[in-house]
């Protein structure tokens, strides 16, 4: 009997790795997939593929047109808005956003670390006819991120190399750093000075600047930047940036409890 469970156990944790990855699939395609096409990225068999669609879509996670091709279903909509809507750190931090964008007229954005890569969840803009083009919701990597570096120089380097083996350093632009070497350098840099930047890293023609946020216990969870399309924002301005940064980013870590004194320390350091 124990041995039928433990097979039992085993099956259904295995129907669901399989159906998140199914999920997943559909999250990173820019259309709409065939079952062929799920069955590919995937690496399942069609008919497998096809079960699980079935159940998935009676759960109404997936949708299916009359072509046949699927699309992530409402009821993901439905449970993601449910989930950030009990994110409260999220709605205390929007005013510090709100003011960070006044204060540089440029798109702010508030990440946190989740599973090795910055999910974004928050994010104000300015009224300009050119701005940033990015979502709550969407997900970038850690080392050619201005959030990314700001929250990986607060963590233990372990941790850091763990995350370096877990996601790799991939190159995106000319200039992001895709050399464990290369990034503890900048690191280093960033503890120093209490921020991080992004120049064109992740994005041609994007210059971020961003710092670390705080929970009650002083580890490092979060990150608030300013993104700003590099053509009005050269290398000096953006890290005369600096300060308001910091002071949004302690702002947002004092609502989560935090009250050391260490990031007013870098704060001071930002104004040097």
């Amino acid at each position: 009997m124990a041995t039928n469970e433990t097979n039992s156990s085993l099956y259904r944790v295995q129907v669901l790795d399989r159906a998140f990855a199914i999920i997943d699939a559909l999250a990173e395609t820019r259309e709409d997939a065939s079952l062929a096409e799920i069955a590919a990225i995937v690496k399942m068999h069609k008919s497998t593929v096809h079960r699980l669609m079935m159940n998935l879509e009676c759960h109404r996670l997936v949708d299916r047109d009359a072509t046949g091709h699927y699309r992530l279903g409402m009821k993901l909509y439905d449970l993601g808005i449910r989930a950030f809507s009990r994110f409260d750190i999220r709605h205390r931090a929007h005013p510090h956003l709100e003011k960070l964008m006044s204060d540089t007229d440029e798109t702010v954005h508030l990440c946190i670390l989740d599973d090795g890569e910055m999910l974004y969840v928050d994010k104000v803009e300015p009224r300009r006819s050119i701005r940033m083009s990015s979502t709550v919701g969407r997900r970038n990597a850690v080392h050619c991120t201005a959030v990314g570096k700001a929250v990986l120089a607060a963590l233990p380097e372990t941790v850091v190399d763990q995350i370096i083996a877990q996601r790799g350093l991939r190159r995106f632009t000319d200039n992001t750093l895709t050399t464990p070497a290369a990034l503890k350098a900048e690191l280093r840099e960033v503890r120093q000075h209490g921020y991080a930047v992004d120049d064109e890293e992740n994005e041609e023609g994007v210059r971020c600047i961003g710092a670390m946020v705080c929970d009650h216990s002083g580890r490092p969870v979060a990150a608030i930047s300013v993104s700003a399309p590099s053509f009005r924002t050269s290398r000096e301005k953006l890290r005369g940036l600096a300060p308001v940064v910091c002071e949004a980013a302690r702002a947002v870590s004092l609502e989560w409890g935090y009250r050391q004194a260490e990031q007013g320390k870098k704060l001071r350091k930002a104004s040097d």
